[in-house]
């Protein structure tokens, strides 16, 4: 399949659940009216029961697989990226923890997800957030700038992963850390599923195994590179795993 058109089938997809959230037509992007909800959410999508509250409709528009923040260590003054950033709400949670003196910067490709992520930041007057229209595999953030990257089901929905990677790479201080949490398989998914574009926006063809995945960010540079959690249940083919890995010092 074209790159070009798995992306304008994803942004679209994104795009329409962006414009009912700000409609106030979806109740929550985890329970569609179709009912036919992205494999992208699960029951973990927002941080732990002791986390800072945000509003239950912003808390809605989350379209994760597991938060990375819980994983990601993030301390106060730290400058947090998230990839494909959506509704702002991983976001809105870094910037509680990183405070006053950090900063936070959403990326996503889809306009109508960074005009819904500013409302949210903007309802709960987040000042230490921004949201920038740009793609993972050329992310408009200066080199070796930010101190953690997190991203929350979003690396599989890009064709070039690679790239996503050697970028995420780029932007990190040297000791700088990733955690991500993401959909991936047990085994190469067939050809037939892999070319189908309503599911790949549903963020299951352009899932790829474990295994890969790990040795993708080690082929971009990174270190410590370690499967925190996912894939318990041997009888899955898909499921949600998150990973940890950092630049390292001298790089």
């Amino acid at each position: 399949m074209d790159d070009q058109n798995i992306k304008t089938q994803v942004r679209e997809h994104y795009a329409s659940i962006a414009r009912d959230a700000l409609a106030g037509t979806r109740d929550s992007c985890c329970a569609p009216a179709d009912n036919n909800a992205s494999s992208c959410c699960a029951p973990t999508n927002v941080i732990s029961a002791d986390a800072i509250a945000l509003p239950t409709d912003i808390v809605n528009t989350s379209l994760g697989c597991g938060t990375p923040l819980e994983i990601a260590r993030v301390q106060p003054g730290e400058t947090v990226l998230d990839l494909g950033s959506g509704g702002g709400l991983d976001c809105l949670y870094a910037a509680k923890l990183v405070g006053a003196s950090g900063r936070v910067v959403g990326v996503d490709m889809t306009p109508d997800m960074i005009t819904l992520a500013n409302a949210n930041a903007k309802k709960v007057g987040a000042t230490n957030v921004e949201f920038r229209l740009g793609e993972l595999e050329n992310l408009p953030v200066d080199a070796a700038s930010v101190d953690v990257i997190i991203s929350n089901c979003v690396v599989n929905l890009a064709p070039d992963k690679d790239r996503v990677f050697r970028q995420a790479f780029r932007v990190l201080k040297p000791g700088g850390r990733v955690a991500i949490s993401d959909i991936v398989t047990r085994a190469p998914l067939p050809d037939a599923l892999r070319s189908n574009l309503a599911s790949w926006a549903s963020c299951v063809s352009g899932a790829i195994p474990e295994t890969e995945y790990a040795d993708k960010l080690r082929a971009a540079g990174f270190v410590g590179v370690e499967k925190v959690s996912g894939g318990e249940n041997l009888t899955e083919p898909v499921y949600s795993a998150k990973f940890i890995a950092r630049k390292p010092e001298n790089t």
